[in-house]
């Protein structure tokens, strides 16, 4: 093999090895605990995003308020074609003409040019300070906004992400039943062949098993939905795969249970609270600016300015004419017909609502609370009871199947005890969705979802 083609062989084995590790980079399974996921939401998810994006407009807002008390200087440039010029009437007596007579006469050139810089600066201002105060509550308020939306993030890539592992956990279990019946319906039909079981015991097998085949089909696609709703809840890549770390033992095993109460609850840590809270103090400081909007308003302001006047327009040095002034300005209301009064009684009602809507947030957050802890607490009874029932069922069967392999029961009872079993693990599994339903409801209800 001569030189140039050593070469050639050599990149064309090095591309095709990059093309194949950036095939494996892009299909990775990318792996997620609970955690990880609701993190990954947190970064990726669009509602809470927006809401993250109210807080920042709320801070800009809160700096373009504060902005109002710097220096506003602006500068400006006229030019003037005077194209006719004005006629004014001049008294006739000043050039030798009869008292009362006027001549009309016209004074001005044909160009005019005025450049101006001026400056206002705000001295006294209640709406200013009353909207700085404002502001920096809107951004307490946009805070507690997100952090809500932060809670319901939360609850929702919780309940999807377990509704995956749950689902998933269903698939094995009916992998474990269709290998039963597949093993029970090849040993019947054996049975059959050598005349010690009847055609219709293998036919109700037969059922059982085609129908676990259909069940687990739906399941499976089952799965697929829940994982699309996972990665829709996360703002994850619908196309691309994922894998779920996280087990379900800890619910399985009720450790939590002790620590389920609706007992001393501290609804502070409520999002519903805090943004209550804040408009509060909005509604506050929205009456006390009523109250001092009469103080008056003082601001300084100045201006310089020089003036081009001439025939031509040729910007000549001698034709430029400054001025200039300072002042001080001081506004204030007199009467406006009782406007402010009214809209402060409006700010007074608006305060009264907020705090009914306080009363009421405690009293729904106490029953939510006490909602959820009684659907925990009978959620893990009922998981409990169904954990139990397997374990009969799984007796029964064992017991149900050997006296079949022994010649002394029917295939009618092995194929009940086998229908039953199913049932049994197929209620485990739903008692045991339930019940992270019920934990995920009394985390949210109690303010501890999120740290």
């Amino acid at each position: 093999m001569n030189t140039k083609k050593l070469i050639v062989a050599i990149a064309s084995l090095f591309f095709m090895g990059q093309a194949q590790l950036y095939s494996q980079g892009d299909t990775a399974v990318k792996q997620f605990t609970l955690q990880a996921a609701i993190d990954y939401a947190l970064a990726h998810n669009y509602t809470y995003l927006n809401a993250d994006n109210d807080t920042k407009i709320s801070s800009y807002k809160n700096k373009e308020i504060i902005a109002q008390i710097m220096p506003q200087i602006r500068g400006g440039v006229d030019l003037r074609d005077n194209l006719v010029l004005p006629t004014q009437l001049v008294p006739g007596q000043f050039f030798g003409y009869p008292a009362g007579s006027y001549l009309p006469a016209k004074f001005g050139v044909a160009y005019n040019v005025t450049a101006t810089a001026s400056v206002n600066q705000l001295l006294i201002s209640t709406d200013y300070i009353m909207g700085v105060k404002s502001t920096k509550e809107m951004i307490n308020l946009s805070q507690k906004n997100t952090l809500r939306s932060k809670v319901e993030t939360a609850q929702n890539v919780s309940k999807a992400y377990y509704g995956v592992l749950v689902n998933r956990e269903r698939i094995k279990i009916l992998d474990l039943n269709i290998d039963r019946v597949k093993l029970l319906k090849d040993n019947t039909i054996s049975l059959n062949q050598n005349g010690f079981a009847e055609k219709i015991d293998v036919d109700r097998l037969e059922v059982n098993y085609n129908n676990l085949l259909t069940e687990r089909e739906k399941t499976i696609r089952l799965v697929e939905l829940s994982e699309v709703m996972l990665k829709f809840q996360m703002g994850y890549d619908f196309q691309k795969p994922i894998q779920l770390t996280d087990d379900m033992s800890k619910i399985e095993s009720g450790e939590d249970a002790k620590s389920i109460s609706a007992d001393n609850i501290d609804i502070s840590k409520r999002p519903e609270f805090m943004v209550l809270q804040s408009q509060q103090k909005l509604n506050e400081l929205d009456i006390k600016r009523g109250k001092l909007s009469y103080i008056p308003t003082l601001g300084a302001y100045g201006l310089f300015a020089e003036q081009f006047q001439k025939q031509q327009l040729d910007f000549n040095s001698k034709f430029w004419f400054p001025f200039a002034y300072i002042g001080v300005s001081l506004n204030f209301t007199l009467f406006d017909g009782l406007q402010q009064h009214w809209r402060t009684q409006q700010s007074k009602v608006n305060l009264m609502k907020t705090q009914n809507n306080f009363s009421l947030l405690k009293q729904s957050i106490g029953l939510e609370v006490q909602t959820a802890t009684v659907n925990y607490k009978n959620a893990l009874v009922s998981l409990q009871t169904q954990k139990k029932n397997i374990a009969l069922a799984r007796n029964v069967y064992d017991v149900t199947k050997k006296k079949y392999e022994q010649g002394i029961g029917s295939s009618l009872d092995m194929n009940t005890t086998e229908n039953d079993l199913h049932t049994a693990e197929t209620n485990y599994y739903n008692s045991l969705y339930d019940l992270i339903i019920a934990k995920i409801d009394y985390q949210k209800a109690t303010g501890t979802l999120v740290k």
